[in-house]
Order: structure tokens, then C-alpha cells, then sequence
């Protein structure tokens, strides 16, 4: 056990790092059957809650505004839950008690990710997100349906959608504070939660200046622009900050949000590889999208010493090849096993981290079964 831990599991009442008493055996911490359900329903009201004081905030006297706020409650319901759920985790694994705050920052990370994905739909002008319209697409239309032309609708729903994008961020962080109001880690909680922001946007840009550019992109720099833009604020921050809720020391909470990296690393990988290769009925994304855009992925880098990738990719972008030549030519490349290998190893050395804090066997378990699904999901 290292010292560190050592210290946090066994510090007496002065001087103590920890405010709140880590479980005193492995039955105390609620299996995830049933801690989920309940908590998920925590969320849920936390975030039904931050929509109703939205609408009702003091000095708004517009019909469009509170429309806007009614179209956003849609886009708060139902997912995965993935990251409130790995606050939770964390939560749980430090010893933490106050599960409002716990399904507070949950929700602070859940309305963070919709907000993030409000404004990715925009750079990446879509109208449809895993087979159903967005927010935008119901501004568009609306134009649309007034008489306006196509570029005008277009941007009407894009305006949309960059306004509640704002609205979100806003949200999530006004969440995030009031989670960790009275923590001695609140300081860090935001610190992280804002390193976090700061991270997508990096990442972010990254993706964009990657895909405009005709050099090649190591594959270093594709896995770093993945890093930032989505297993941060994903997967290492939500860990991150539950433990640090649960006050945890902050070097440790750390080292829970490293792990986190990876699985949010292998996360977007196996997202590149459905992007190209899954099967959109059950992804609800389009396998061309990525290969049209030039977007920039472990895939497409893993290719580029591949001739016929190369050949079948200028030829697209000559006019003189389909896209389905380009994927064809990216299967033959043998990028798709080689990124599944990588995605495993990433997971498989964020277990071995786990396994090395000396956490609860159920919360290993959780580990492990949320590695399992990064690796194996079909959406």
C-alpha cells in the first residue's frame, strides 16, 4: 500500500485529509444494480431542476428563450449516463456519503457533455445525431417552413445550437460549484472541471486543423487531439473530481483520473472504428462521414504507410474513386485489428493502475466491467 493511501485510509479526525470516512469494508459501498437506478434518478431531478431555474430566471421576458430552454430538456434525457455514472464510481471508491452532491457534479459533467456535443454539432454541420434531428435541426426547419433559403435556415439552426451550447456550459459549471460548496478539495473540483473545458477545446481545434491540413498526422498527435477533445472531460475528469467530492488527497484523485485517460483514450478509439467500420443501425452514425471530411483518426494514421490507403484516398479526393474504395482500401490496411490491439492495451493498463490504488474489490469490479464495454460496445 503506498503511503499516500496509507495515510488517507488510516489519518485520525486531526489533521486528517479526508472529511468523510471511507467505507469500512467492501459491503458498505451499494453494488451497481443497486446504486445506479436511484442515482441516475438523482441526476435526472438535478438536471430537471437546473432546466426549471433557467426558465424562471429573474429579468428574462422572452417566449423565444423560454421555447429554447423547453427544446434543451429533450436533449437532457436518457444516454448511457456514462459520466455521472463515473462520478459515482469514484465517489463510492474514496468513501463518499452526501450523494446529492455526488449526483450534483454528476450532473454538472452530464449537462457539460451535451453542451460539448451542442457546439461539435456545429463545427461539424450536422442536423442529426445518432439518427435523430438535433436542437438546430428544429430551427432550421422552422425557417425553412417560414420561406427562407436553405443557407439562411442553416444558419438560423447552427446560430441555435451555438446560444444552447452556452446555456449548458453555463449550467455545468453553476453545477459543479454547487457541488463542491464546502469541500476542503472545491478549489481542485473546479480547477479540474475547468482544465477539463479548456482540454475539448484544444482537442477540439486540433481536429479541425489536422483535417485541413494535406501532411500527414502522427499518430501520436491523433491520439493526443483524442485525449483532449473527449477522454478528459469524459472519462478523467468525472473520476477525478468524484474522488477529490469524496476527499480523497488530491495526488490520488489524480492518479484515479490517469486511468481514466486511458479508458477514455481506448473510448474514442473504438468510436473511430465504428465510425468507419460499425454497422449504423445500431451506431446511428453514418460510416461515411469521417472518410468524406478528412477528419483524422487513429485509423487513418495507422493506414498512411499503406499504399493502397494512400492511392484509393487521393483518388477520392481527385473525384476519380467512391468512398467505399477509401474504406475498403483502410480495411486492407489492417488499421481496424491494430486499433482494437491498441484500445485493449490502453484499457488493460488502466485496469493495472486500478489494481495498484488498492481499490474495493466491487469497485474493481465496476472497473473492469466498464473496460469491458469501452471495448466491446456496438454504439
Amino acid at each position: 500500500m503506498s503511503t499516500e493511501l496509507h495515510e488517507w485510509k488510516h489519518a485520525g479526525s486531526s489533521g486528517s485529509v479526508c472529511t468523510r470516512p471511507p467505507p469500512e469494508s467492501t459491503g458498505m459501498a451499494p453494488s451497481p444494480q443497486e446504486a445506479s437506478p436511484s442515482f441516475d434518478e438523482m441526476v435526472q431531478r438535478i438536471l430537471d431542476a437546473e432546466q426549471r431555474a433557467d426558465r424562471a430566471a429573474p429579468g428574462l421576458n422572452s417566449r423565444n428563450y423560454d421555447a429554447l430552454c423547453r427544446r434543451l430538456e429533450a436533449t437532457l434525457h436518457g444516454g448511457k449516463r456514462t459520466r455521472p455514472h463515473l462520478v459515482h464510481v469514484a465517489f463510492r471508491a474514496f468513501g463518499g456519503r452526501d450523494l446529492e452532491a455526488a449526483a450534483t457534479l454528476g450532473a454538472g459533467f452530464e449537462m457539460l457533455h451535451a453542451a460539448l456535443l451542442m457546439h461539435d454539432d456545429v463545427i461539424d454541420r450536422d442536423f442529426v445525431r445518432r439518427g435523430v434531428p438535433t436542437l438546430g435541426a428544429g430551427y432550421r426547419d422552422d425557417a425553412l417552413a417560414h420561406g427562407h433559403a436553405s443557407g439562411t435556415a442553416e444558419h438560423a439552426g447552427h446560430s441555435a445550437s451555438i446560444i444552447a451550447g452556452d446555456i449548458l456550459l453555463a449550467g455545468s459549471i453553476r453545477l459543479a460549484a454547487l457541488a463542491s460548496a464546502g469541500s476542503p478539495n472545491a478549489r481542485t473540483i473546479l480547477d479540474v472541471v475547468h482544465s477539463a473545458l479548456l482540454a475539448s477545446a484544444a482537442g477540439e481545434l486540433d481536429d479541425l486543423v489536422f483535417s485541413l491540413s494535406p501532411a500527414r498526422t502522427p499518430e501520436s498527435d491523433v491520439l493526443n487531439m483524442e485525449r483532449l477533445k473527449t477522454a478528459i472531460y469524459s472519462f478523467e475528469a468525472p473520476l477525478q473530481a468524484g474522488a477529490l467530492l469524496a476527499g480523497a488527497p488530491p495526488r490520488l484523485a489524480a492518479r484515479l483520473g490517469g486511468l481514466g485517460r486511458n479508458l477514455g483514450t481506448a473510448y474514442q478509439i473504438i468510436d473511430d472504428v465504428l465510425g468507419t467500420f460499425g454497422n449504423p443501425q445500431e451506431t446511428g452514425k453514418s460510416i461515411d462521414s469521417d472518410l468524406r471530411s478528412g477528419k483524422r483518426t487513429v485509423l487513418t494514421a495507422q493506414a498512411e504507410g499503406h499504399h493502397g490507403f494512400r492511392y484509393a484516398r487521393d483518388a477520392y479526393a481527385a473525384g476519380r474513386a467512391g468512398i467505399e474504395e477509401v474504406r475498403s482500401a483502410l480495411a486492407d490496411s489492417g488499421a481496424e485489428p491494430r486499433a482494437r490491439a491498441l484500445a485493449s492495451k490502453l484499457v488493460t493498463s488502466a485496469l493495472n493502475e486500478a489494481r495498484g490504488l488498492e481499490l474495493t474489490p466491487a469497485i474493481l469490479d465496476e472497473l473492469a466491467t466498464i473496460g469491458e464495454h469501452v471495448l466491446n460496445r456496438k454504439k
